[in-house]
């Protein structure tokens, strides 16, 4: 039976749609799931929500977990929740990693390769086209990675591009993006899932994250 990966990123401390994503990959039989990052952060009204019952959650389901620019710890920024959860929790996160699943190489970091959590790779405009330019640019710079699947997240762009000999996913963000996605790794094909009743956005926030 060929493998399944759910993949989710950019929780952003917005408990709903993570369980919506969970439901699915019950749904659809899953073998593993990876998260790429940012499960703290800004929630819904930009402001830091308790990130502890995602911790739970995520915790309880076996996923694997990066670091994103949000998932360190802070006082300031945690202020009120529970350090003795929470700081062990993010300090133990790793910055990346690399698996080998059925014979594929997958590196999941939450930017960009080696372990950068800001930047990260852009390559759709404003209404979810791949700019030919960014393309070529990131087919380069990656093609010495050790890899034939790169899971990132941070960008808020839903992807699924092959870059040389890499495969390149972004499952997009499941608050912002209200996305998540399953590899399948026998046939090396992603499909998207919609959270929260509301039809995938390609790319959000477009404004502040892209930089040419």
């Amino acid at each position: 039976m060929p493998t399944k990966i759910g993949l989710i990123s950019d929780l952003h401390s917005t408990l709903v749609p993570l369980q919506e994503a969970l439901a699915i990959f019950a749904h659809e039989q899953v073998d593993m799931i990876i998260c790429a990052g940012d499960i703290a952060g800004y929630g819904e009204e930009k402001i830091e929500h308790d990130v502890a019952p995602l911790i739970d959650l995520l915790q309880a389901h076996d996923v694997l977990m990066i670091s994103g620019n949000h998932d360190h710890w802070s006082e300031e920024d945690h202020a009120g929740q529970n350090e003795a959860k929470l700081k062990p929790f993010f300090n133990a996160l790793p910055s990346h990693l690399e698996l080998n699943v059925e014979g594929k190489r997958l590196y999941v970091v939450h930017a960009s390769p080696p372990d950068l959590e800001h930047g990260g790779i852009k390559l759709l405009d404003p209404e979810g086209e791949v700019y030919a330019d960014r393309k070529l640019f990131w087919t380069n710079e990656l093609k010495n990675l050790n890899a034939d699947i790169l899971i990132v997240g941070h960008t808020h762009q839903i992807l699924c591009e092959q870059l040389g000999e890499i495969l390149l996913i972004n499952p997009g963000s499941t608050l912002f993006n209200h996305n998540c996605s399953i590899l399948n790794l026998q046939e090396m094909q992603v499909e998207h899932f919609a959270l929260s009743n509301k039809t995938p956005i390609k790319v959000w926030n477009w404004g502040m994250l892209y930089h040419a």
